[in-house]
């Protein structure tokens, strides 16, 4: 046989080689392994096998040439240990290269070859740690030349007699170097190949978790209601491959997306042993049968089940259930993500019961706040009154009467919101006692679309800023101004816009009043910046209060209101408007 025949032999055992490697990495989960989702020691073993293995392959796919065999060992050794380091280079050519030696395959060059390998590996796994690009096929290919010399020189001389070595190393040498480089190169990029895809997946399957966490962090926020679980199944059924979504409490059906849905009804009480068994030991299942599934209806058609117990301070308080189906099956992966989703999930049941207790905190704060108001606008309104109680008792008589109206309602504004209409009433007492004390200097514009007029806001909201806009606005000019208050709102938002011509404001008073500090009673701007607190405080700093101003051109104040959405808030506009 010569070189060149043995080229073309060596090749065709390489291509079937390569390939097998190739649908051994990717139809089955072994290429996980380099992803470390066990432990190290685990990993490191099923490295080593892995390599290991494909080595011996490497043994049985050379020829038999002068007693010896021809031979592909040095691409998987080189590539182990480029992938895995030292140990895991050395063990793959401890079993690669220990084969050829114990293995009654024979060969005078049985030792030197043997040796060859493991030299090879462990020298893989050396340089490995020195690289950034751990699979470079230049680095294996590198390797591989080098390494392949070297053992041709061992065989040459550590393989008695010598003139039969040198016989066989000029009929392998070449063969082996080349195809061992070639080889090891295309080797490392096979793996490269599948790493990548096997990152793209989870990548994608992790953006999915994320997306699904995004969409439905504002359903279930409200609690574990009919309408949070069916819209949280919709997006997950959406996200996934799973041939149905359900979720459920502890006693009935919240919700059903996907196959299956004739049956498992919403508002019904739950069907599946399976999902009672979860319910009463808290342990996720996964289920790979109809029967062990456990639905009683003859035409269920799901033939396998992920259920994970969702859980509220420490107790579960419903389920969440991934099925499949005979041409849509769940595997593995399905319940390790149902897993996750529902940590997701009783995670946002979780801030749920957290935002309940942060509102009963602010609207605890909240009151003490408004009892520094109530004494500043009093102190205000009453210096008005008395200044009308000679001159003119008829008109006094009528502001005490405004005064009172908003002093009742305020004796109650320490519930958690009221109708904008009822803001606008003490909105309006205020503004009578004010006209009536500057005159004309105070001239007001109200626009306020009618279908804004029950929209729940929080007490005390636009009043101070208008009694800001007055005292330290238009009272800094001597022809007074105009205030302008516009307010519109659509299906999810209500604006509020409050506009002055007065003075204006420079850039360091603004700033003072977005500061963050204790609210003194003596102090300047009370209202504004207790405004400002109570927005952030209840609806959080995405709807914080905007301020522009500019000396000698007046000041606008805008902010928006959105719509009620938790059973706490909702409870507490309800409750107190009935």
């Amino acid at each position: 046989m010569n070189p060149e025949t043995l080229i073309i032999t060596l090749a065709e055992r390489f291509g079937l080689i390569v390939a097998g490697a190739f649908l051994l990495l990717t139809i089955t989960p072994i290429h996980r392994i380099g992803f470390r989702q066990s432990s190290p020691r685990t990993n490191t073993i099923l490295q080593i096998l892995i390599f290991g293995i494909c080595g011996i392959l490497g043994t049985y796919g050379g020829n038999f040439v002068f007693q010896s065999v021809a031979n592909l060992r040095a691409m998987a050794v080189i590539t182990g240990g480029l992938f895995g380091g030292p140990l895991v280079g050395l063990g793959a050519g401890l079993i690669a290269g220990g084969h050829r030696i114990l293995i009654d395959i024979g060969g005078f060059s049985a030792i030197p070859c043997g040796t060859a390998t493991m030299i090879e590996g462990l020298a893989a796994g050396i340089v490995s740690l020195h690289l950034t690009n751990k699979m470079d096929w230049r680095a294996a290919a590198g390797l591989a030349f080098g390494g392949e010399i070297l053992h041709m020189i061992m065989v040459l001389y550590l393989s008695p007699p010598y003139e039969e070595a040198l016989q066989l190393v000029k009929l392998i040498a070449m063969p082996m170097i080349v195809l061992n480089t070639f080889g090891a190169a295309l080797f490392a990029q096979v793996i490269n190949v599948v790493f990548r895809h096997g990152t793209k997946q989870d990548s994608v399957k992790a953006q999915h978790i994320l997306d699904i966490a995004n969409l439905t962090v504002s359903h279930l926020r409200s609690g574990l209601t009919m309408d949070s679980a069916q819209e949280t199944a919709k997006i997950i059924y959406a996200h996934l491959t799973a041939a149905a979504v359900a979720i459920t409490d502890n006693v009935n059906v919240l919700a059903h997306v996907g196959a299956g849905a004739d049956h498992h009804l919403p508002g019904k009480k739950i069907r599946t042993e399976s999902t009672w068994k979860v319910l009463t030991e808290g342990e996720p299942l996964f289920l790979e049968s109809s029967k062990i599934i456990g639905c009683a209806h003859p035409g269920c058609p799901f033939t396998s089940a992920a259920v994970v117990p969702l859980h509220k301070n420490g107790e579960v308080v419903g389920t969440l259930k991934l099925y499949g189906t005979r041409k849509n099956q769940l595997d593995q992966l399905s319940f390790e993500m149902a897993k996750g989703l529902a940590n997701l999930c009783s995670t946002q049941l979780e801030l749920e019961e957290i935002q309940i207790k942060e509102q009963m905190l602010s609207h605890a704060e909240i009151r003490r706040l408004q009892a520094q108001i109530n004494p500043h606008f009093l102190f205000n309104s009453l210096n008005t009154v008395t200044s009308f109680c000679r001159t003119n008792p008829d008109r006094a008589r009528e502001l005490l009467l405004e005064l009172s109206k908003y002093m009742r309602k305020n004796l109650d504004s320490s519930r958690g919101y009221v109708p904008l209409h009822e803001e606008l009433a003490q909105l309006q007492s205020y503004l009578a006692i004010e006209q009536a004390r500057f005159g004309e200097r105070i001239k007001v514009d109200l626009n306020v679309e009618e279908t804004c007029l029950d929209w729940p806001i929080p007490p005390l909201i636009i009043q101070p800023l208008v009694e800001n806009s007055v005292k330290h606005g238009l009272m800094g000019r001597e022809e007074g101004g105009t205030i302008t208050i516009k307010i519109h709102c659509d299906n999810e938002e209500m604006d509020v816009s409050i506009i002055d011509d007065g003075i204006g404001m420079a850039r360091e008073q603004i700033e003072a009043i977005y500061a963050k500090k204790k609210i003194d009673s003596r102090e300047k701007g009370i209202g504004v910046r207790n405004c400002i607190q109570r927005l952030e405080q209840i609806y959080g700093p995405q709807y914080k209060m905007a301020i522009a101003s500019e000396k000698g051109k007046g000041t606008e104040i805008t902010f928006r209101v959105p719509k009620l959405r938790t059973a706490v808030q909702m409870q507490e506009f309800t409750g107190k408007t009935r």
